[in-house]
């Protein structure tokens, strides 16, 4: 029998692992901000308060994870059941032979990192060199991309280039003719590019922050 708790919990799990709030993740799902605040959670009267099917429905939506996954989050844990991520170092991504054409891992000399509730049989993890991608992620942050998951605007992406450059970035705009990348950093510039210069552009969906 499923809690309340539980349900709350597989919630506020699926918004840390898109890098979001709870009230973040009710946004992007076009619900009110305030749907997943915990003070919504209990009525006045001290009653648990159930989200609905519908809510449940929109943010799967909207983060691109199965009901499948969400159940899984519901009996995540520390100790939970986990699976092998093919793990690589960020400054390796950008040489060749660690990609097919479609962007999913490929060859020799992936690592390998136990991660839980991963939704796509693609994904990988980078890890962080480095301070270039400050303050979003440190040396020794690994991040988690998911190669099937929907990226819409303000999400963050790995990106590589047909000359090699594989780079962290918010998807600032898409269109057909060209991709506006923010950097992570602000140091850094922006970039834009033509949408026949990029080979892939893949969401990162967790951050080990």
């Amino acid at each position: 029998m499923l809690t309340h708790s539980q349900i709350w919990t597989a919630i506020d799990r699926l918004a840390e692992r898109s890098q979001l709030s709870a009230s973040g993740l009710a946004k992007r799902a076009g619900l009110d901000p305030t749907t997943f605040n915990r003070s919504k959670r209990v009525t006045p009267d001290g009653r648990s308060r159930w989200p609905s099917t519908e809510s449940i429905a929109k943010i799967l939506a909207a983060t691109g994870w199965t009901i499948d996954a969400f159940i899984a989050l519901i009996g995540d844990s520390k100790r939970g059941s986990t699976r092998a991520v093919p793990l690589i170092g960020f400054a390796q991504a950008g040489q060749g032979g660690f990609f097919d054409d479609a962007g999913f891992p490929a060859g020799r000399g992936w690592d390998e990192i136990a991660f839980p509730a991963v939704d796509d049989e693609h994904a990988y993890a980078l890890e962080i060199s480095g301070d270039s991608m400050q303050p979003a992620y440190r040396d020794g942050d690994v991040i988690v991309v998911s190669p099937a998951a929907p990226i819409r605007r303000g999400d963050r992406v790995v990106v590589r280039t047909h000359e090699g450059e594989v780079m962290a970035k918010e998807l600032k705009r898409r269109t057909a003719k060209m991709v506006d990348l923010k950097s992570l950093n602000r140091e850094h510039p922006d970039r834009q590019f033509g949408v026949s210069e990029i080979d892939w552009m893949a969401r990162i969906v967790w951050a080990s922050q």
